[in-house]
């Protein structure tokens, strides 16, 4: 009697944290830029944590205070601030607010304000309108296009003399003793193998009083660092993968759109988005969370599908898709925070450390007001007050912040027993503002989720409406080089289940299945999403400006 198909557990070839890579155990190097603080990232964390310092130290100046004038560094991958940024993004105002007390909401880089928001269970064919969840009413907030947020969040970084540098990613942190001591940049200009080339730069060393990890989800030097330093937390980080389009429309959208159910199997938790940016422009999105069971599931290929669908096809025919994206983000909450975001020399904030709420999906103003607070820790620290770095973990844990996540801590947990089942226990949840059930849900890594063999869906796209891989990551503005050495880390005996599994998981076309069941990389596709950090070959930093380039999303 033939036996059923072995069901796929990613952890089984993925390979271990390149922890020596990212973290190297010496002080920098006799020619490194001195700074004073630098901030890797330059994302709504980083940026806002550089804004927040920036000022600090301006009014102590003023004050006759002896801190003295601050070298101030962000540090960002993408070619310029806001390339590979990518969110809904409906935005609570709150941190803009407290960031630039002077200003008013007309004054802040947001499209418009909410007006009308509709909730809708899919089925096939149908739209089933559903009462909002508390957790999703987002009367005060705004839609926004997170690129131009941090375009704007970096002139105004500019203008308070914070130093801005595009185009540098990091390799490593630099430790000395116990301390973080600053960053290595990534080199630049190698060929193929590795090897120096035509425009070769060598990496650059950094010396700085403080590092501030603000990398994004999934951020390697997070991960080290928290690994060298035993850093856990009660449950590890969950993930989810989302892949957004930009769409010129003909027709406007009149409100916010939130959805759950179809396309998705009810053992893989989710929803969908389509925001109104202006009256010819929308913002749709599917977030799919990478625990999801079936192992022939692609997010992008259902993310074509639900196109098709009348909720969207209305909005969407006729029109023109102008850019594609996609990226992971934390789902795991309030238990999957680090215990502790601060060491000797280093801060952890944002997106690096888990700071998302999923039941209302905002995770923006949350990175900022990380940002802010690692700012007055920063600046308790260099004055020699209070608590110094310390501080900061206190000021996170003390927050609206936390207390948000804290309220919804299990809610996204509540769905691994599947979308009904999940849907009833996040109800009382909610009704009892997250008192039941009591305990914390205890998860799995990702990785370590075993999937079933299942059927790909039968997908052509049209190129009217649906796109194939390829076609979307020419719209995301590519700009990697073709002979560039590949940043993906695979283990050394990927199975052909394994081979077919990376291909569906990566929206991007990155892995191929070859002709033998081999595993092919196609590293220059990769728009670092981190889907394959969390469930696949490790992603690695790879020269300033590669990746996407995003514009308006």
């Amino acid at each position: 009697m033939p036996q059923p198909p072995a069901s796929v557990r990613p952890a089984a070839w993925q390979p271990a944290l390149p922890v020596d890579r990212f973290i190297v155990e010496e002080p920098p190097d006799a020619e490194a830029l001195p700074l004073d603080v630098v901030f890797v990232g330059g994302g709504p964390a980083g940026l806002a944590g550089a804004i927040q310092l920036a000022k600090l130290a301006r009014a102590d100046g003023e004050a006759g205070g002896d801190l003295g004038e601050l070298q101030i560094g962000v540090l960002e991958k993408a070619g310029e601030l806001g390339e590979h940024c990518l969110s809904g993004a409906v935005v609570n105002p709150r941190a803009f607010r407290e960031l630039f007390p002077e200003l008013t909401d007309r004054d802040f880089p947001f499209a418009r304000p909410v007006s009308r928001e509709a909730v809708y269970l899919l089925t096939g064919a149908r739209a089933f309108r559903l009462p909002t969840p508390p957790t999703m009413r987002n009367h005060g907030n705004f839609v926004g296009s997170i690129c131009e947020m941090v375009r704007w969040l970096g002139e105004r970084a500019e203008e308070l003399g914070v130093n801005v540098f595009p185009g540098f990613p990091v390799d490593a942190l630099l430790v000395d003793g116990p301390r973080v001591a600053g960053v290595r940049t990534t080199p630049a200009g190698l060929d193929r193998k590795g090897a120096p080339g035509a425009g070769y730069q060598p990496p650059m060393d950094i010396a700085a009083r403080i590092t501030v990890l603000a990398e994004g989800t999934r951020g390697p030097l997070t991960q080290a660092w928290l690994d060298r330093e035993g850093i856990g937390s009660p449950n590890p980080q969950i993930y989810a993968l989302g892949v957004k389009e930009l769409w010129r429309t003909r027709r406007p959208l009149d409100r916010v759109v939130h959805t759950l159910g179809w396309p998705l199997p009810r053992d893989a938790f989710g929803g969908s988005f389509m925001y109104p940016l202006a009256d010819d422009l929308v913002a749709l999105g599917l977030v799919v969370g990478l625990d999801y069971r079936d192992a022939s599931l692609d997010v992008h290929e259902l993310f074509q599908q639900m196109k098709l669908h009348p909720l969207f096809r209305s909005t969407l025919e006729g029109g023109e898709m102008l850019e594609w994206g996609a990226k992971t983000i934390p789902e795991g909450g309030c238990y999957s925070v680090p215990e502790r975001r601060h060491g000797e020399g280093l801060l952890v904030c944002g997106d690096a450390a888990g700071l998302v709420d999923v039941p209302s999906l905002k995770g923006i103003h949350y990175a900022m007001q990380s940002g802010i607070y690692a700012a007055h820790a920063i600046f308790a620290e260099l004055k020699g007050e209070g608590e110094g770095l310390a501080g900061f973990s206190r000021a996170l844990d003390d927050s609206y912040v936390m207390k948000d996540l804290r309220r919804t801590r299990n809610l996204r947990l509540a769905f691994k027993k599947g979308f009904w089942a999940g849907g009833i226990r996040a109800g009382l949840m909610t009704v009892t503002g997250g008192a039941f059930p009591g305990a914390r849900i205890p998860v799995a890594e990702d990785v370590e989720e075993a999937r079933r063999p299942g059927t790909p869906l039968a997908f052509k796209p049209d190129g009217e409406l649906t796109f194939s891989k390829v076609d979307a990551v020419y719209k995301s503005g590519n700009q990697t080089r073709d002979d560039i050495p590949s940043h993906v880390l695979a283990g050394d005996a990927v199975p052909p289940e394994g081979a077919a599994f990376y291909a569906r998981m990566c929206p991007a076309g990155v892995y191929e299945e070859g002709e033998d069941g081999d595993l092919v990389i196609n590293a220059p596709n990769c728009v670092d999403c981190k889907a394959t950090d969390v469930l696949g070959p490790r992603w690695t930093p790879r020269e300033g400006g590669s990746g996407p380039a995003y514009r308006r999303m």
